[in-house]
C-alpha cells in the first residue's frame, strides 16, 4: 500500500481540511510564501506578489480569485523551488487549496 497522497480525501488540502478555501487563510499563506521567497528566491518575489494581489482583489470585489494568474505564478515558483524548501511547501499548499 502506498502512502502517496493521490488527491484530497475530505477537503481541497487533504484529510479533514474543511476550511481550505477560507480567503483570509489563503491570504496569510500567500503572505508567508512571499516572505519566504524573499529569503530563499528573491528573483521570484514578484510571483508571490501576483498571488497576494489576486487574493486581495478577490477580497475587495467578492468574486473568485483569478485562478489562471495564480496558477501561472505558482507554477513558476514550483519549477524553481527545491524540494524541502518553505517556498515549495507554501506553493504546494496553495495549489492544493485552490484545486489547481
Amino acid at each position: 500500500m502506498s502512502t502517496y497522497n493521490f488527491g484530497p480525501a475530505h477537503g481541497p488540502v487533504g484529510y479533514g481540511d474543511n476550511n481550505a478555501l477560507d480567503l483570509e487563510t489563503l491570504m496569510e499563506v500567500a503572505d508567508r510564501l512571499t516572505a519566504t521567497l524573499h529569503a530563499e528566491y528573491p528573483a521570484l518575489v514578484g510571483q508571490g506578489e501576483v498571488i497576494q494581489r489576486e487574493l486581495a482583489l478577490s477580497a475587495e470585489d467578492g468574486l473568485p480569485p483569478n485562478r489562471g494568474r495564480i496558477r501561472s505564478a505558482l507554477e513558476n515558483v514550483a519549477i524553481t523551488a527545491a524540494a524541502g524548501t518553505g517556498s515549495l511547501t507554501f506553493t504546494q499548499y496553495l495549489t492544493n487549496a485552490l484545486g489547481l
